[in-house]
């Protein structure tokens, strides 16, 4: 898989077909814990209107969901989000989000299938959330960046202490990002790109 040239990323498009030039399509997985961004990274950079399966959150969930740290959050992802976007004129991104609360991890093998590659959300104010999704993935195999989504309130850490505290070994790429603003949650999804055609390069 060859991404020379396949910087600037088209769209967002007034219409959702796909272009005719469209040749390869990937599946790309965002995960992360529980409210960490992974609805709003798939809303911000696809080019399709995404879907989601957002619902309000209960009094069902007092006691379940594990809201520390969020807990002005009033929805919640009860099986998943869905865009798209063109790397460039002849390959296209698949984008999933997961739920994030783990009595919803259950649908994950089925996002899982098929998947080339994931990109796993963190927030600095609660790093222990993330702990179980990496291993998850460590477990299926399913290469990985680890995206770091800064929020206003969110203590900052060198790249070095948080690959320490994450156990993530120095081939796993580490990037900070907005998950808000379309050309950052773009430039993670590049950076999984590189990362997927540097590991077909040098598997080791």
């Amino acid at each position: 898989m060859d991404y020379k040239g396949s910087e600037t990323v088209v769209g967002p498009r007034s219409v959702e077909e796909l272009p005719s030039t469209a040749t390869a399509a990937v599946k790309i997985v965002i995960v992360g814990g529980f409210g960490v961004g992974k609805t709003t990274m798939v809303g911000s950079v696809s080019e399709i209107r995404p879907l989601t399966t957002e619902e309000t959150m209960t009094q069902a969930g007092v006691g379940v969901d594990d809201t520390v740290g969020v807990e002005r959050k009033t929805a919640t992802t009860v099986a998943m989000d869905f865009g798209r976007i063109s790397i460039n004129e002849e390959l296209v991104l698949y984008l999933f989000g997961t739920p994030g609360q783990h009595r919803f991890w259950f649908l994950w093998n089925g996002l899982f299938e098929g998947a080339l590659g994931a990109v796993v959300l963190v927030d600095t104010r609660r790093l222990e959330v993330s702990f179980d999704v990496i291993g998850r993935l460590e477990q299926r195999g399913v290469p990985f960046v680890v995206a770091v989504n800064t929020f206003p309130e969110g203590p900052s850490y060198p790249i070095e202490e948080l690959r320490t505290a994450l156990d993530l070994p120095e081939n796993v790429p580490i990037v900070e990002c907005d998950a808000r603003i379309r050309e950052s949650s773009r430039d993670v999804l590049m950076c999984l790109m590189h990362h997927l055609y540097s590991l077909t390069v040098s598997p080791e």
